[in-house]
């Protein structure tokens, strides 16, 4: 019964450079993969199952009930190109919609294990994140994300603040194309339109800026928050608690409840 580790992505900086006749945006980006991520166990059977491992989507709106567990999910699409069959229980850990790549790098679980990444338009169908969450480790991401330019392995340590809900991808560069501004300067282009998508990004922002003393980056175009460094720079009252690879702190400020992430990047999965 093998068990598969599926990092989170992150999303270090992104920049929209262009659109595509067919609408699709072109970027540039920095992704690592990191110590915190969801795990597959490869079972005997067929479907799939999900688990809410410590809590950590008992409180997001979007929840459980938000992840598919028939052919529309990404693992079932993945075990098709693989040609294989299996009952999948996903211990879930990163929420949907959080801009953490969680589907994708579910998928790539499934192709690397099966040894299934040979076909790259076939990988690349299922997403445009997938080629890149096959491999992992450190690379810059351009045009729709197909275009990949792997970087040397670095350690570097961040703190997540996962907010109790997700944001719309689709609806994300909706907004971005009706609300295009100058955004040279900004380290994710995406976020003035997330935040016109979910205002409440904006405290979410706020939160971790007063926990960290660090302006806080927009992960991808999800509603997750990232600073650099570790709990130790943070201004905690209460003791975080330890799961495989990460630390993890649930706070509650004006009533609203949040999950710090402690987290570090890892190498190359493939």
């Amino acid at each position: 019964m093998p068990t598969l580790f599926s990092p989170a992505k992150l999303t270090k900086y992104l920049k929209i450079t262009g659109v595509r006749p067919d609408g699709m945006h072109e970027l540039e980006s920095e992704m690592v993969s990191l110590s915190f991520g969801d795990t597959l166990e490869l079972c005997e059977g067929d479907g799939i199952e999900v688990f809410d491992v410590n809590g950590a989507l008992a409180g997001l709106e979007a929840g459980l009930n938000e992840i598919p567990v028939d052919g529309s999910n990404l693992i079932s699409k993945a075990l098709q190109i693989a040609c294989r069959t299996a009952l999948v229980r996903l211990y879930k850990r990163i929420p949907p919609g959080a801009g953490l790549g969680g589907g994708s790098s579910n998928a790539a679980a499934i192709l690397r294990y099966f040894g299934d990444i040979g076909s790259f338009q076939k990988v690349f169908l299922l997403g445009a994140d997938v080629p890149y969450c096959v491999r992992g480790g450190r690379a810059i991401a351009r045009g729709i994300g197909e275009i990949l330019d792997p970087l040397p392995y670095e350690k570097e340590s961040f703190v997540l603040l996962l907010s109790p809900f997700g944001v719309s991808t689709k609806e994300v560069y909706r907004r971005f194309d009706l609300e295009q501004r100058d955004l040279d300067d900004a380290v994710n282009h995406l976020e003035p339109a997330a935040q016109l998508c979910e205002p409440r990004l904006t405290k979410s922002k706020d939160v971790l800026r007063r926990l960290s003393g660090a302006d806080p980056v927009l992960a991808g175009s999800g509603s997750t928050y990232f600073v650099r460094g570790t709990f130790a720079d943070l201004d905690l009252t209460s003791q975080p608690k330890a799961d495989e690879g990460f630390r993890y702190l649930d706070v509650a400020v004006d009533g609203t409840g949040y999950r710090l992430i402690e987290t570090s990047t890892v190498p190359e999965l493939s």
